[in-house]
């Protein structure tokens, strides 16, 4: 269906930003599609001795700010327009959190569940050598993004290392901490959406102690946003997801429990104590906070009227339909939008990279320090920005985000 195309939707999201801003025509023609797109067919030498081919792409949408920055997907139902979206959202993503970075996206079609490390690890290799003219720790920084790991990064860098005959442990972020990885790295995404958690929390006068939060979702950003909003906040997670259903205890769910049951079972279904639940009843919990941290629309018109919490923070990308989003800005919803929630991953990469540069490293505690920072004066700009306006914190996080593109557009003559 064309409206749940996430491209389609990035670009719905962008005219209705351009409209508040009063943009001329010209300039949101230039914002709606990508300045660059590359796709490639990827030959690898299978297991079984016979090659297959597999289809990639590298998107680069916008890079007034500076090098664009973007993960690597490597998914089954990978397509170019999710890919297209993706890099649109994190352009948005770093200018809303102020680092100079454009955005960028690349993706796979391929299932890495049903390929040996040494299928993967040759395909991550021949992925970079066909995108390797247009990436670069000054032209395109590439990143972790669904099943794609620290170790697929590793090859990656090692690669485009072998091809310019030097180390280039700058052309990639998320990788091990033994190849020039940031410290702070892997709970990024959930920790920066719990600094902007605390900030809507004094906004909306809710008290986080004790407060009730469902999180749909329990991977990685969901399953570190489980345990810091109960470590950092005092709250009191009642419901976990996964693909293959949820779990509701209102006493509370013990995170590393879960995690546990999860890693002996495959999924967080039939933890002891807990009641079964459904991904769509989880949506619906009535609850303080509520994170969607899976997949994109699935808070949408049908729904939306139905969701009960305070505050949503959404670690996914794309979980919320415009329609839906208006529906909750009346309701009362106060929605932390997707691109600022989960902008910790790409601010904490962004640090990865300066340390690069100039080859010394930060220690935890200043990394947080410094993402906190980012974050907050982020979440504050967009609530300054949709109080001016009149608009939801969606609306305010794109006026800021594009205006500061666009900006940067001026101010090099591209306008």
């Amino acid at each position: 269906m064309s409206e749940l195309n996430p491209f389609v939707i990035a670009q719905r999201q962008l005219d209705e930003c351009a409209r508040i801003l009063n943009l001329d025509d010209s300039v949101r023609e230039i914002l709606r599609v990508p300045m660059r797109e590359l796709h490639v067919s990827i030959p690898v030498r299978m297991d079984n001795g016979k090659i297959r081919v597999f289809q990639g792409f590298r998107v680069q949408y916008n890079d007034a700010r500076g090098p664009t920055k973007g993960g690597i997907r490597f998914h089954p139902d990978e397509t170019i327009d999710t890919v297209r979206a993706l890099a649109a959202w994190m352009t948005w993503k770093a200018s809303v959190v102020d680092i100079p970075l454009g955005g960028g996206k690349g993706g796979v079609i391929c299932n890495p569940k049903e390929m040996s490390q040494g299928e993967l690890e040759r395909l991550s290799r021949a992925y970079i050598q066909a995108i390797s003219q247009i990436v670069g720790p000054e032209k395109d920084v590439p990143a972790p993004d669904v099943y794609t790991t620290p170790q697929i990064m590793a090859w990656m860098m090692d690669e485009f290392s072998k091809i310019h005959q030097k180390n280039q442990f700058g052309l990639i972020t998320g990788k091990p901490l033994e190849l020039g990885g940031s410290a702070g790295r892997g709970d990024a995404t959930a920790r920066g959406g719990c600094y902007t958690i605390r900030e809507a929390a004094k906004h909306v006068g809710l008290d986080l102690k004790g407060a009730t939060v469902a999180i749909q979702g329990f991977g990685n950003a969901g399953n570190f946003a489980a345990s810091l909003v109960c470590s950092l906040f005092g709250c009191k997670v009642i419901a976990v997801s996964d693909s293959k259903g949820g779990i509701v205890n209102e006493a509370g769910l013990v995170g590393e429990a879960v995690l546990k049951h999860k890693a002996n079972t495959g999924s967080v279904v039939g933890f002891p104590g807990s009641k079964p639940i459904s991904n769509e009843e989880l949506l619906e919990l009535d609850v303080d906070i509520l994170i969607p941290a899976a997949l994109e629309n699935v808070i949408t018109d049908a729904n939306a009227g139905n969701i009960k919490a305070k505050i949503m923070c959404e670690l996914a990308n794309g979980p919320t339909t415009p329609e839906a989003d208006d529906i909750l800005y009346k309701n009362g919803v106060h929605v932390i939008p997707d691109f600022l929630a989960n902008a910790g991953g790409v601010t904490v990469s962004y640090f990865e990279m300066v340390q690069n540069f100039y080859m010394y490293y930060w220690d935890e505690e200043l990394v947080h320090q410094r993402l906190d920072k980012k974050m907050t004066s982020a979440y504050h700009a967009t609530l300054q920005a949709s109080n001016k306006y009149g608009i939801n914190m969606r609306k305010a996080a794109y006026v800021v985000a594009v205006g500061r593109v666009v900006e940067a557009m001026r101010l090099r003559g591209r306008l």
